[in-house]
């Protein structure tokens, strides 16, 4: 179901039950794909959740979207533009509390579901207002401390779980930079698990139904 009510376009799926205490997956995709593409895992999540896919703001062209752009530079490699990437950040967070009045979901129970460039946002959401999030599922991304929220290390993360996988073999972000998570967020106090599986750039079966198993355990 598309729905056109919020800061960002979306999709969105109903719990199977309506209730004011229904929990919410909020998902984030890649670099240059669009809301439909990690909604295809809703009809095989928890059946008890509002799911919502948002589309990212930055229009690419011939198709897709991104949250920030990233560009090629002959000094500097690869490189993010970390302004809009803050910029993004709170646009999601936004959206969060748009979603909460929209669609009533418990404002408790809110996950992120990330890949790629989303988890590298859905990590900033979670790192700098972890007072919106429960859980965070990473797929296929990293840490970038550069889009954090000033002093979000002094924040109350005891409430906050985060999934972290990567592929072994990875050739877009480099699975050195996906293993600095989990340390990352032990300094901080906060519950990581971390997976790798033997792919490249991709969600592989396995990892879909480990972070499934880990969703119903921090329901």
């Amino acid at each position: 179901m598309k729905k056109q009510t919020l800061s960002l376009d979306h999709n969105y799926k109903a719990p199977k039950e309506a209730s004011e205490h229904a929990p919410a997956i909020i998902m984030l995709h890649g670099f240059g794909s669009d809301e439909n593409d990690l909604f295809s895992f809703s009809t095989e999540l928890p059946e008890d959740y509002h799911i919502i896919s948002l589309k990212a703001p930055i229009p690419m062209q011939p198709f897709g979207n991104a949250w920030y752009n990233i560009y090629l530079d002959a000094a500097n490699g690869k490189f993010s533009d970390d302004e809009q990437a803050i910029v993004s950040r709170d646009l999601v967070l936004t959206c969060i509390d748009e979603i909460i009045r929209l669609y009533k979901v418990n404002s408790k129970k809110i996950t992120l579901l990330g890949f790629s460039q989303g988890t590298i946002l859905s990590f900033a959401v979670a790192l700098s207002y972890p007072e919106k999030i429960k859980n965070v599922i990473g797929l296929s991304g990293y840490i970038n401390e550069a889009i954090l929220k000033k002093g979000y290390a002094e924040n109350d993360f005891a409430h906050l779980a985060i999934y972290s996988s990567h592929g072994s073999v990875d050739q877009v972000i480099p699975v050195e930079w996906a293993r600095k998570t989990k340390p990352f967020l032990e300094q901080l106090n906060i519950d990581c698990t971390y997976s790798e599986f033997p792919v490249g750039h991709g969600v592989a079966p396995q990892n879909f139904y480990e972070f499934k198993a880990w969703l119903e355990k921090h329901a």
